[in-house]
């Protein structure tokens, strides 16, 4: 395989990635508003843990939002490093809004 065609590949298997990324995103966004619409009609006590969790799925899902951007403008070989964090973040935000989902039916 030449250079040309390794590049286009690369580019290829990235532009991939994030589009798979930026789907799951939006995906965990979505529940996340699910989550918060449930929150809006719990009792007090609940509403205030609801919201906490809440606000950390947001966290998470702000940091995987940043790491997408900062991979979406990474080049050449960056990526590649860039595209562990922006998995672990989207692991931690999976996590999180899956004992959300679970500690809240």
């Amino acid at each position: 395989m030449d250079t040309q065609q390794q590049k286009n590949q690369d580019f290829a298997e990235r532009e991939a990635f994030r589009e798979k990324m930026e789907a799951q995103l939006k995906e965990w966004s979505a529940k996340i508003d699910q989550l918060k619409a449930r929150a809006d009609k719990a009792e007090a006590e609940a509403k205030i843990e609801y919201h906490q969790q809440i606000n950390e799925l947001r966290e998470r899902r702000d940091i995987l939002r940043g790491k997408l951007d900062e991979f979406r403008g990474s080049a050449g070989e960056a990526w590649e490093s860039l595209k562990s964090g922006v998995q672990k973040a989207g692991d931690d935000l999976k996590s999180a809004l899956e004992t959300a989902i679970t500690k809240f039916k």
